[in-house]
């Protein structure tokens, strides 16, 4: 009878060290999460700078202008006849052409990441007010 007592009280023991306050070692892993949310801020502004380039190099001389029928960024009342999943067309009509507007706004050396950049970036100019991913 007395080993099975002294086996509940090493298994309470146990359970007591394994719901005990942190330890050091845990509380020094903090500033990792400060460092993941540094590198995540940082890859938002490579892509956004990524997105502001592209966008200059091949859409800015349509997009800016309304040149054939392009609805111009920025305004959102230009984007109102588009189709409902418009964010979803517009990606694909980025990367493949749409009507007047070629395929990657006739910069085939760009690439698919480049291309959504560019397409994130006009959104956020255009509808800086949606939440973005």
């Amino acid at each position: 009878m007395l080993k099975n007592h002294r086996y509940l009280l090493m298994i309470g023991l146990v359970c007591l060290i394994g719901c005990s306050p942190a330890s050091e070692e845990t509380v020094v892993s903090a500033p990792a999460d400060t460092k993941q949310r540094k590198v995540s801020e940082s890859w938002r502004e490579d892509r956004l700078a990524l997105g502001r380039e592209t966008y200059q190099q091949a859409c800015a001389s349509c997009h800016d202008t309304g040149k054939d029928g392009a609805p111009v960024t920025g305004n959102p009342g230009h984007w109102d006849e588009r189709s409902t999943l418009w964010e979803a067309v517009l990606f694909e009509h980025a990367k493949t052409g749409y009507l007047e507007m070629p395929e990657k706004g006739g910069h085939s050396e760009l690439t698919e990441e480049s291309v959504d950049a560019a397409a994130e970036y006009m959104l956020g100019l255009t509808f800086p007010e949606l939440p973005r991913d």
